[in-house]
């Protein structure tokens, strides 16, 4: 199994490069060698909704997808990381199963969280229903009929499928550490999905609540620690909370990246993410793009309100046809003691930039240079446009930037030059040692900024033009004055 490394990391389904975890190893040797050091493969158990994250049994990869043999071979390759659901598991699964047939006697009862018992035996009052932080409209429960006849409700954060979990209770921390302790035997990185959600407390927003959620991730690393797995908590809120996890050492998501670049390229202003930079984590993964889309909520501050809104709508023009497929707004909202919030766009980051080349791979060059190391979403690290087709048939808003690609169109698209000219950047960033010195950011110009890593014996430094959309990055080793490495 090979450790974390400072080498750009792939994050695809197990199935969306080729149809299967073997074919995705295949594709990876073909056209990607020396592009990715590491892979999040995202969720790839038996699950019951939410394409993989209503896990149903942790102990098996999905038979469509392949075995563990599989991924044990991935991770002779790549550094791995794989999700592990903190905050909710199937309503398919065996322990859920096992409360719904046999009720109050299921030794799992436990393990979920009465909506009506965590209120002290009744419904809780409009303020404390005002100040939860919640992603449907109304609240976050669900009732369920026992065997035994009895209408249960209970909490439900998400979809349908998925049932929210009690962290604090003897039966849950079983249950964490059978799971996490096989998902360690395997990747060298798992990361806690929903996290924020997993830390509940009546009268509080129940999103990362403290000093509770400091508990709640203690008890999630107990099963990982002495093996040596690291953890990345996955937070979609203000940008404080990542800062809040940094100091305290653990890695965090850069998800304030996405639309600080948009807003970059879209005005040609830079001083805006140059303050990210200056400022941000530097024990951290960066994002432009994800399954779930673009964040907007992350860069509440870093931007002002009309800021975001001034590229919500624009990256909402630019996906109008969308919404005559599926008739839901482009920036799915969410609800909480602010009332209702802009969440996260619903679209590819290459057709936010309006599928402009020169543009897009400026984007993807200056994320390689900021700090930390570089997630790379699959439909990105193929230009990727929106997907009508999987949008239309998947019902969700997500699916319009999850096209599954076969092999035969991946062999295609990897043809593209400006995807050659990446992929080859790629393969310099993740062997050039000046990445693992120090930074510095600069303006040259109105519109333009110099990224800089320096160490003792070498330098790498971009230029980027993001009114022209032009980018060069020089470097060099020991006395060897700069030389010109790529351009565009």
């Amino acid at each position: 199994m090979r450790p974390v490394a400072n080498e750009a990391m792939l994050i695809t389904y197990a199935d969306s490069m080729g149809g299967n975890l073997s074919e995705l190893h295949r594709v990876l040797r073909t056209h990607f060698a020396g592009a990715f050091g590491g892979i999040h493969v995202l969720p790839f158990f038996p699950s019951s909704g939410d394409r993989g994250f209503a896990v149903i049994e942790y102990d098996i990869v999905d038979p469509a997808f392949g075995t563990w043999d599989d991924i044990d071979a991935l991770g002779e390759d790549y550094y791995l990381m794989a999700d592990f659901m903190i905050n909710h598991a199937s309503i398919r699964s065996a322990e859920f199963i096992d409360y719904m047939q046999r009720g109050d006697e299921s030794p799992y009862k436990s393990m979920f969280i009465d909506w009506n018992e965590f209120w002290g035996g009744g419904e809780p009052t409009e303020e404390e229903m005002a100040a939860l932080y919640r992603r449907k409209q109304h609240g976050p429960y669900l009732d369920m009929t026992r065997a035994d006849g009895k209408v249960v409700c209970l909490w439900n954060t998400f979809f349908a499928e998925q049932v929210d979990i009690d962290p604090w209770q003897p039966v849950t921390q079983e249950y964490f550490a059978r799971n996490l302790g096989r998902l360690a035997d395997h990747v060298a990185l798992i990361r806690f999905d929903a996290f924020a959600y997993a830390a509940k407390r009546p009268g509080t927003s129940c999103f990362f609540v403290e000093p509770e959620v400091w508990d709640v991730l203690e008890i999630g690393m107990a099963p990982i620690k002495d093996r040596g797995t690291q953890m990345l908590p996955e937070i979609h809120e203000n940008y404080e909370i990542q800062l809040k996890m940094s100091a305290k050492g653990h890695w965090v998501y850069d998800f304030a990246l996405p639309m600080l670049t948009l807003h970059t390229l879209f005005t040609g202003r830079t001083d805006r993410v140059r303050h990210w930079l200056e400022i941000c984590p530097r024990k951290q993964f960066t994002t432009l793009d994800t399954h779930d889309g673009i964040g907007v909520v992350d860069v509440v501050g870093l931007l002002e309100d009309d800021e975001i809104d001034s590229i919500v709508d624009l990256v909402n023009a630019r996906t109008e046809h969308l919404r005559e497929i599926l008739p839901l707004p482009a920036s799915v909202i969410r609800r909480g003691e602010k009332g209702a919030q802009r969440y996260q766009l619903m679209s590819s980051f290459y057709s936010a930039l309006g599928e402009d080349d020169a543009a897009y791979l400026l984007a993807r060059v200056f994320q390689l240079f900021v700090p930390g190391i570089p997630q790379i979403y699959y439909v990105g690290a193929l230009f990727g446009a929106n997907d009508p087709e999987a949008l239309a048939a998947a019902g969700d808003a997500r699916a319009a930037n999850r096209h599954d690609y076969t092999a035969a169109e991946i062999a295609e698209r990897v043809e593209k030059r400006e995807i050659q000219q990446f992929l080859d950047i790629l393969r310099w960033r993740n062997t050039f040692p000046a990445f693992d010195g120090d930074f510095d950011v600069t303006d040259e110009a109105p519109g333009i900024l110099v990224l800089t890593w320096t160490d003792a014996d070498s330098e790498a430094r971009l230029r980027a033009d993001f009114v022209g959309h032009r980018f060069t990055i020089t470097a060099a080793r020991g006395a060897d004055q700069p030389t010109l490495v790529f351009e565009s």
